[in-house]
């Protein structure tokens, strides 16, 4: 049998590298809640496609959140 040829998988590029308005803050929860699973644990930024400085950035807001309540620990 013949084997289907294999597709090069497309690079995820990181949404706050080019969108230069999106911010990284830790009081805005909408956008904090969509890097966790659904257990509420920090999502790897090789699913989410966020380059080392943003999702190093990203985890320290989330951290900074659920220290503050804004957001849950793991369910």
């Amino acid at each position: 049998m013949a084997q289907a040829p294999r597709r090069k998988k497309r690079r995820k590029h990181c949404a706050f590298c080019v969108d230069l308005s999106r911010v990284i803050d830790y009081k805005n929860v909408d956008m904090l809640a969509d890097y966790l699973d659904d257990r509420g644990r920090i999502r790897k930024a090789r699913q989410t496609g966020t380059c080392r400085k943003h999702q190093n950035r990203l985890s320290h807001s989330i951290k900074r959140a659920r220290e503050m309540a804004l957001l849950p620990y793991e369910v």
